[in-house]
């Protein structure tokens, strides 16, 4: 007992004496790891404000459907091959830093195939190409190898996402973790805020769409190397702190998934989340082709007004997240998130046609953006079990990317069946316009029953008492 004593007084001494009880380390690992993020998001949004000059490219013959088809690639093997799920099972029995450097290394693979089938050396008959038109012939070989490599990435990114909340959960937990989760979601809107505004420059003039994309593979060997120097902190800090999850922690069975789908919390917030960001984010894939069919911008800088959102979350997420820290309301946080949310698709599809309008309604959207988010993943420890949260977090990004792979789709659909014979004419060069009407219609809806889910999670807090409403700052 006694030898038992004086284990545990050392074990207390080496965490006080740790990396994460220091503020500037801790920040400082947070930001190596967002920087990986900024990377990943930017990649996942690189060729978003280049819909317009896809739709127009001769050479790669891709229209709204098979525009639709690549966006939602993105989810392929996250949904039907279970890779989420998997990724979560990985990062608990094998860690944050061979997990995160795994699925970094992926990004990179998946993203160099993305860029490859936009060259024109692929284009033109390169390695790969008689292969990729001999089967599937209705859909190009650009298209085919662009989806695959955009399928890889996904799962990369999405693993990669899962493992940096719970890296903030790991450093933060009980100090400023609704702020860090905020300053991590920042970084990342940081990332589709620089490609919205300058993958567009980056194609010029001459509308050279490999390029941006060849940019966004460079950023993801940067974000590689610096999850390399973040994982040297996280090794120091397992080490200083004696964790050994062998023996501090229950080892994770499938099964455990059972006992989160029997979560009635859980559920709700999984639906809020994936009701929520496929009202948003396949949106931002169509944004910029918005703002030159609606709003009459110019291609070259159509991707400028979208590029408000994130430039908001930047500042507004921090902010909303140290109020949920010290005040709490996280429930309400997202009712109110939601509602706006839906105003917002309702004003596109309905509202005038002026530039003032557009930029309006996305800076509403951004705070809208900044609300649900900054609530939602901070609230998940209170909900389930920190042994589970690398599953639940991979558990509940699977659900979302069901909403990210068929909403795209949808809307690529519903764009092309309401805008009949519209492609053809732009790809002679007739000055034809899509309308939006239709596919904002069904955004709408899918944030009105996201606004649904967010009642009964906060209905569900008050009757078991999770302290959603509670201050997240112990």
């Amino acid at each position: 007992m006694h030898q038992n004593g004086e284990k545990v007084e050392m074990m207390k001494e080496r965490v006080q004496a740790s990396l994460r009880e220091s503020k500037t380390a801790r920040w400082v690992a947070l930001l190596f790891v967002s920087l990986t993020l900024l990377a990943g998001y930017f990649f996942a949004d690189v060729m978003s404000p280049l819909k317009t000059m896809i739709i127009q490219s001769q050479q790669l013959g891709w229209d709204n459907n098979d525009y639709g088809l690549y966006t939602g690639a993105y989810s392929w093997f996250n949904v039907f091959f279970f890779m989420l799920i998997i990724g979560g099972i990985i990062l608990d029995r094998s860690g944050i830093r061979l997990t995160g450097i795994a699925f970094s290394g992926l990004m990179i693979v998946g993203g160099f195939f993305n860029y490859y089938a936009l060259t024109d050396t692929f284009l033109n008959g390169g390695p790969g190409f008689d292969f990729l038109n001999s089967f599937l012939t209705s859909y190009n070989p650009s298209l085919k190898l662009a989806a695959f490599g955009y399928a890889l990435f996904g799962v990369g990114v999405e693993i990669l996402g899962v493992t940096g909340s719970r890296i903030v959960v790991k450093w933060f937990k009980g100090k400023e973790m609704a702020f860090a989760m905020a300053l991590q979601v920042s970084c990342s809107r940081l990332g589709m805020f620089w490609v919205l505004v300058h993958a567009p420059r980056l194609a010029g003039p001459s509308h050279d769409i490999a390029r941006p994309v060849a940019f966004g593979v460079f950023l993801l060997i940067v974000g590689l190397l610096s999850y390399v120097v973040y994982s040297v902190m996280d090794f120091k800090l397992d080490k200083q702190e004696f964790i050994d999850l062998s023996e501090e922690e229950e080892e994770f069975r499938l099964l455990d998934v059972g006992k989160l789908l029997l979560n009635r919390s859980f559920i709700y917030i999984s639906m809020l989340c994936v009701l929520f960001y496929s009202a948003v984010f396949p949106f931002m894939k169509y944004a910029a082709d918005l703002m030159v069919n609606k709003f009459g911008i110019d291609p070259s800088t159509a991707g400028d007004i979208p590029g408000l959102l994130p430039f908001g979350t930047m500042i507004m997420t921090p902010i909303i997240g140290l109020y949920l820290d010290y005040k709490g309301k996280s429930a309400t946080v997202m009712i109110f998130g939601s509602v706006l949310l839906i105003l917002v698709h309702l004003g596109f599809a309905f509202g005038p046609a002026s530039p003032l309008i557009a930029i309006g309604l996305m800076v509403v959207l951004g705070i809208s953006f900044s609300l649900v988010p900054a609530a939602m993943w901070p609230a998940m420890p209170k909900i389930v079990k920190e042994q589970y949260l690398g599953s639940a977090y991979s558990l509940i990004f699977w659900i979302q990317n069901w909403g990210l792979m068929a909403v795209p789709m949808i809307i690529g659909w519903s764009l092309e069946a309401s805008n009949p014979g519209v492609t053809e004419q732009i790809k002679q060069g007739i000055d034809a316009h899509y309308s939006y009407t239709v596919p904002l219609g069904i955004l709408a809806l899918t944030g009105v029953l996201g606004l649904v889910f967010a009642f009964l999670l906060k209905a569900e807090d008050k009757r078991m008492g999770y302290g959603l409403e509670r201050p997240n700052k112990a």
